[in-house]
């Protein structure tokens, strides 16, 4: 056995077929081309045809993909359909789709608009589930047990008011963890796994924002502060999206993946701190 067949087979992805809703760019072309990679078969979807068209170029014969608005009703239920149809009976779904409702109207609670937190809770939350639904749909039609992997935030479970004050989506990324744990209790039994990876802030599309502010960027040095403290990088979560999705987390189930660069560390340190310092003063 060659070196590249050993690797392949401590994935446990090889031969497979996987969905990654959101897979055209960003966090899931990354996994995408990590489970090709691997010898996995994938299908992706984005709503960029430009973007989509790079993506299946990069990703070679072993992928396929389609334009889908992953909001829209039903599409994501076409593309399971299509995808199977090309790649074979679905193994797991990767939901990564969803994004920043800044534009819309999503801000601190006082300015939030109604149609900023529709618009949010749509894109990240209400697709999540419509995607979901339909692979689990899918894995029983096929009569098979399987796995989905959700996309969470460090926002859902972990504020920062000075300068990620968007109430709306870190609601909806706080749904993703609650939302993924009843589905893995309910469905466990039938042999379909379901955890949520939740990542700090990570150099996509969703962060020139934060990337063109120095102060911002002086902050997550700080509260990331692994290797050197810096902004993560889609492949960062590769390895945690393969082990999920692949036979190394075949009993697991339920789980929220923390890959936030220190962020929950550098969070509990500082409250530590905060705390001692409020005792010393007594």
């Amino acid at each position: 056995m060659c070196i590249r067949d050993r690797v392949n087979e401590q994935a446990g992805v090889s031969d497979k077929a996987y969905v990654i809703v959101g897979g055209s760019s960003g966090l899931g072309l990354s996994a995408a081309r990590a489970l090709v990679n691997h010898g996995a078969r994938v299908a992706v979807c984005g709503r960029s045809e430009g973007r989509l068209a790079q993506a299946l170029e990069m990703l070679g014969e072993n992928a396929v993909g389609k334009k889908v608005d992953a909001t829209a009703a039903g599409a994501v239920d076409e593309f399971l359909e299509f995808a199977c149809g090309e790649i074979g009976d679905l193994e797991g779904l990767y939901h990564v789709a969803g994004g920043s409702g800044r534009s819309a109207g999503d801000g601190p609670l006082h300015e939030l608009s109604d149609e900023g937190w529709d618009y949010t809770i749509q894109q990240n939350l209400t697709s999540l589930m419509m995607s979901n639904r339909a692979a689990v749909r899918r894995f029983r039609m096929q009569g098979s047990g399987g796995v989905i992997l959700n996309m969470g935030s460090v926002l859902g479970f972990l504020p920062s008011p000075e300068y990620f004050s968007s109430h709306a989506y870190a609601a909806a990324k706080a749904g993703v963890e609650g939302f993924s744990k009843s589905l893995a209790s309910y469905y466990a039994k039938e042999g379909v796994r379901v955890n949520v990876i939740t990542p700090a802030l990570v150099e996509t599309s969703m962060s020139e924002r934060a990337r063109a502010n120095d102060e911002i960027m002086e902050y997550v040095s700080r509260k990331q502060p692994l290797d050197g403290g810096r902004i993560g990088v889609p492949g960062d979560l590769d390895g945690a999206a393969l082990l999920l999705l692949g036979e190394g987390g075949r009993f697991v189930t339920g789980q929220v993946l923390r890959v936030d660069g220190g962020s929950v560390s550098y969070t509990h340190l500082r409250a530590h701190e905060t705390v001692l310092d409020l005792v010393c003063r007594l």
